[in-house]
């Protein structure tokens, strides 16, 4: 549900700037760590771009209520729906949609919320609806780590970093920089025991035991949902790591990651997680 309360103070009133000096970019890159609040605030400038009261915006309105409610025919959600990713079946059909004029406004307003998970072709078929808008649009990508959005939709965009001056630390800042939002890191809770089993799962690979590909059944059981599958590559990725900075076992740590690697594109195939776990550990027995 969308909360006007819950937005980026400092990127509301630059956008409120921008907006009354009819300065507002046709594409946005919305980077937070916190991607509720960059929604949020995405909607905020909407329903101030449609706010027929006083107090713009006022959210009482039939525009911001239509908004708020997701019914506003010119502002449209493209999110992944509970996917991996976000597919190029999602985003092709929008070249058209958006090619047509606003039904009640003078613009229309296009989010695509946890831009991050978009796949490389849905990547390629949306530069053109960035670089050359037919009717008016306002383009608002939304992710948690810019790096991972490709280079040439980034330069098409006016990114907006709402994390500038913010310190988060210990585990949860490790999380966010890792493109958990909050919500994830709530879902994890206390981690102990897993982050226990995954540093023996470890362990059971780089002495090439045949106990590793037990471990990799018992995590894949545990690993409920997509948070907790992200959450355990992260700490194989973080252990890999920290071998790499010991001489001994350096070559470890760069085998490990190079495999981790391959997972994470079976991972963006759709493979299932506990095949992954196993493809990983069978690779350490050869």
């Amino acid at each position: 549900m969308v909360d006007l309360k819950n937005i980026g103070q400092k990127q509301a009133t630059f956008l409120r700037e921008a907006y009354q000096k009819k300065q507002l970019a046709h594409s946005y890159l919305f980077v937070d760590k916190d991607e509720t609040r960059a929604l949020n605030t995405a909607y905020w400038l909407a329903c101030l771009f449609n706010c027929t009261g006083e107090k713009k915006p006022d959210s009482t309105c039939r525009n911001c209520k239509q908004i708020l409610s997701g019914n506003h025919p010119d502002v449209l959600l493209v999110q992944t729906e509970g996917k991996q990713t976000l597919s190029i079946d999602q985003i092709r059909p929008l070249k058209e949609e958006l090619a047509k004029s606003p039904v009640e406004s003078t613009c229309r307003f296009f989010f695509i919320n946890e831009a991050q998970k978009l796949t490389l072709p849905a990547a390629n078929a949306l530069l053109n609806l960035l670089e050359e808008p037919i009717a008016p649009v306002v383009s608002i990508l939304i992710t948690n780590n810019a790096d991972q959005i490709l280079p040439t939709v980034r330069s098409r965009t006016q990114i907006i970093n709402f994390n500038e001056g913010e310190e988060v630390h210990g585990k949860t800042a490790i999380l966010l920089d890792n493109g958990f939002t909050n919500e994830e890191i709530e879902e994890l809770g206390d981690t102990t025991k897993l982050d226990q089993e995954v540093k023996y799962f470890y362990q059971e690979m780089l002495e090439r035991s045949s106990l590793a590909l037990v471990s990799a059944h018992k995590l894949a059981d545990e690993a409920k949902t997509v948070t907790y599958q992200h959450y355990i590559l992260l700490r194989l990725k973080i252990m890999a790591q920290q071998d790499l900075q010991s001489e001994s076992r350096r070559l470890a740590g760069t085998r490990m990651l190079k495999w981790l690697m391959e997972v994470d594109k079976m991972r963006f195939s759709n493979v299932n997680f506990r095949n992954s776990l196993d493809y990983l550990a069978l690779q350490w027995k050869r």
